[in-house]
């Protein structure tokens, strides 16, 4: 189980991260001009979104429907997925966040990522 805590270190462990509102959510964005998001947190901490291509999100959701969901609308038809925190252990978290973070950071950042 990932909590508010764990999620925010490990989100903001990655390069060039920072944290910040984004409507009634967290926003984790690539700290870039114009930076992309690469994840949202829910208000309530118990799950997030990522930002994937549309194989990645079929890969995980069929892997793992307990943790993954694709977003009920058409963002979630572009990639944006859903996140069970309860659900979720730190390494698939962080994996998954790396994958949303690749798509989001300049090609420039890859070589600062360490897995």
């Amino acid at each position: 189980m990932i909590t508010e805590a764990k999620f925010r270190k490990i989100a903001l462990a990655l390069p060039h991260a920072l944290e910040k509102p984004h409507f009634d959510r967290a926003g984790f964005r690539v700290d870039v001009p114009k930076g992309k998001m690469f994840v949202t947190l829910a208000g309530d901490g118990k799950s997030c979104n990522v930002f994937l291509a549309v194989d990645e999100q079929a890969m995980l959701t069929g892997a793992e429907p307990a943790i993954f969901s694709k977003v009920p609308n058409k963002w979630g038809d572009k990639g944006a997925t859903t996140i069970r925190l309860a659900a979720c252990d730190e390494a698939t978290l962080r994996s998954a966040l790396i994958m949303s973070w690749r798509h989001a950071a300049p090609p420039k950042y890859h070589g600062e990522l360490t897995v």
